[in-house]
């Protein structure tokens, strides 16, 4: 995990220093191209933390390991909700939201409402129902 941090690391980094130079070359005067390319450093670099507290948590993993072996992969990778519909309906109002940028503003804030509603829904799924606890 450590070469993927780094990896992560140097792509956002490289992303911000060239994005910076793209801003000069175009005097700032193109407002598509540059937020968009900060916007790749800053994911890259969201990974790459995320990796990193990923690392501190569990440690050294498989991928770390010079003599792993790939049944050291097998186990539990995480905790996750059967049957979900959040997902969906978050899907389907991301897909509203878009839709309302492209047409009018009055379908974006329904899109927006809906995608808070099935995102507050997801959060708390495991607090009651069938799977609380």
């Amino acid at each position: 995990m450590k070469a993927n941090i780094k990896i992560f690391a140097i792509i956002g980094v490289f992303f911000i220093i060239i994005a910076t130079i793209y801003g000069f070359w175009v005097r700032w005067t193109e407002w598509a191209g540059i937020p968009a390319i900060y916007a790749l450093g800053g994911m890259a670099l969201m990974i790459s933390f995320y990796l990193w507290l990923t690392d501190r948590k569990f440690g050294v993993g498989p991928a770390d390991d010079e003599d792993g072996e790939i049944e050291q992969y097998s186990g539990t990778y995480g905790n996750f909700a059967p049957w979900s519909w959040w997902p969906l309906g978050l899907g389907a109002a991301a897909a509203i939201v878009v839709l309302g940028l492209a047409i009018d503003w009055w379908i974006f804030f329904m899109g927006a409402g809906l995608g808070v509603y099935f995102l507050v829904g997801w959060v708390y799924e495991y607090s009651r129902g069938q799977h609380a606890h």
